[in-house]
C-alpha cells in the first residue's frame, strides 16, 4: 500500500513552484563507484531537461553504497554537463574540511559557473569512530560548527579572521550558502540568516516546529533578507501505490542492513529483498522506512506533497529517489515534474 495521504488543509492544491533534486551517486549491484559517478552526471542532465530547479550532490566517505564523496569536484562534473540548472551540494560536511578550503572551491566553481553554484553546508562528522578518526577529528569536531560556518562566510564577504589571508577567487563573490539540518540547526540558521535544509528524519512534528522557530528567529542577512524554508523527502511515482513503494525497498533494505551490520550495502532489485529470509525485526524496520517515505500514485503524491507543503510552508522541495532500476527513477521524476508543471526543455546531452 501506499504511504497514508492526507487531505490538504486550507484549500491548498498546489504544489511549490521549485522542485529539487538530491542524488547520493548509489552503488548497483555488480555496478561500481565510477559507473554510480557517471550516472550521476548523466541523470542531472536529464533531471535539467525535466525543469528542476537544482541539482545536488552530497557527502559520505566510506559507504560501499555511496559513490558521492568529493561533492565541489563531482558538483564541477555535473555543472560542466549541464547548462541552466543551478549545482550545489546537499551538502559539504564542514567538520571534515578547513573553511578557507572550503570557500576556496566553492570561489573556483562560481568563477567557472557563475550564477549556478549553491553552497550546501552540514554538520556531520563520519558514521563511524574509524571514518572520523582517518578525517582526523572526533565526534566533538561537530561543536564548532556554529564557528565554522561563521568563519567560512567570512572569506566570502572579506572579513577573514586571519590577517592578510583571503580566499581567491571566493573574496567579494555571491555564493548562496543553505544550512542543512534536522532540528537543533534550525536555530544557527535563523542566527545567520540563511535559508534551512530540513527534512522528517526525527519525524514531522519536531520538524514542523524547528521551522517555526527558524521563521520566528530569522534575523535577515546579506545572504538572505528572509526565512526561506527546503523540506526534503524521499519520493515515489508510479501507476500504482504498490509500485511506487516497492521502488523505494532497495533503499529501505540497505539502510535496514546498515543498522544490523554496521555496512550500507549497494541497492539491490527489490524483488530480491522482498523474498528474503527476514527476521522480525529486520521486517519491521523496513515497513517503517518505508511509511517515512511519500510514494503512491500521481494524484496520491501530488495531494500529500500539497499538504506537506501546506503544513510546512515550504518554499521548496528537495527530492531524493534513490531506487534500483533507474528507467523508473527517471519515470518518477517526470510524472513529478508533470505534475508541479514544469516545462520540460531540450536535454543538455
Amino acid at each position: 500500500m501506499a504511504r497514508r495521504t492526507s487531505r490538504v488543509d486550507q484549500g491548498v492544491t498546489s504544489l511549490p513552484s521549485r522542485l529539487s533534486v538530491l542524488d547520493r551517486s548509489p552503488t548497483r549491484r555488480g555496478q561500481g563507484s565510477a559507473r554510480a559517478l557517471r550516472d550521476t552526471v548523466r541523470f542531472a542532465q536529464d533531471i535539467e531537461a525535466l525543469g528542476y530547479h537544482r541539482f545536488w550532490v552530497s557527502e559520505h566517505h566510506s559507504v560501499p553504497g555511496v559513490s558521492g564523496s568529493a561533492p565541489t569536484v563531482l558538483a564541477a562534473a555535473v555543472a560542466s554537463a549541464t547548462e541552466r540548472i543551478r549545482v550545489g551540494t546537499g551538502g559539504v560536511m564542514l567538520p571534515n574540511h578547513r573553511p578557507l578550503v572550503v570557500a576556496e572551491q566553492f570561489g573556483v566553481l562560481e568563477a567557472l559557473f557563475p550564477g549556478r553554484i549553491d553552497m550546501g553546508l552540514g554538520r556531520s562528522v563520519g558514521f563511524t569512530e574509524g571514518i572520523r578518526h582517518a578525517l582526523g577529528h572526533g565526534r566533538e569536531a561537530a561543536d564548532g560548527f556554529g564557528d565554522q560556518v561563521r568563519e567560512l562566510l567570512g572569506f566570502f564577504e572579506g572579513t577573514s579572521a586571519y590577517p592578510g589571508v583571503h580566499a581567491i577567487p571566493a573574496e567579494g563573490l555571491r555564493v548562496p550558502a543553505f544550512l542543512l539540518a534536522t532540528g537543533a540547526g534550525a536555530a544557527l540558521a535563523a542566527e545567520l540568516g540563511l535559508p534551512l535544509v530540513i527534512g522528517a528524519i526525527r519525524g514531522e512534528g519536531p520538524m514542523i516546529e524547528a521551522i517555526d522557530r527558524y521563521r520566528a528567529d530569522f534575523r535577515p542577512s546579506s545572504v538572505s533578507w528572509s526565512p526561506y524554508v527546503v523540506v526534503s523527502s524521499a519520493v515515489a511515482v508510479a501507476k500504482t501505490a504498490d509500485a511506487a513503494r516497492r521502488m523505494l525497498v532497495s533503499e529501505a533494505w540497505s539502510t535496514v542492513y546498515s543498522r544490523t551490520h554496521g555496512v550500507f550495502p549497494p541497492l539491490s532489485p527489490p524483488d530480491e529483498i522482498l523474498a528474503l529470509p527476514m527476521t522480525d525485526r529486520e521486517r519491521t524496520r523496513l515497513e517503517q522506512s518505508l511509511d517515512g517515505q511519500i510514494a503512491g500514485t500521481p494524484d496520491e503524491v501530488a495531494e500529500t506533497l500539497a499538504a506537506l507543503a501546506a503544513r510546512t510552508g515550504a518554499d521548496e522541495i528537495l527530492v531524493t529517489t534513490s531506487v534500483y532500476d533507474q528507467a523508473e527513477r527517471l519515470d518518477s521524476y517526470r510524472a513529478l515534474a508533470e505534475l508541479a508543471g514544469l516545462r520540460e526543455t531540450s536535454s543538455a546531452r
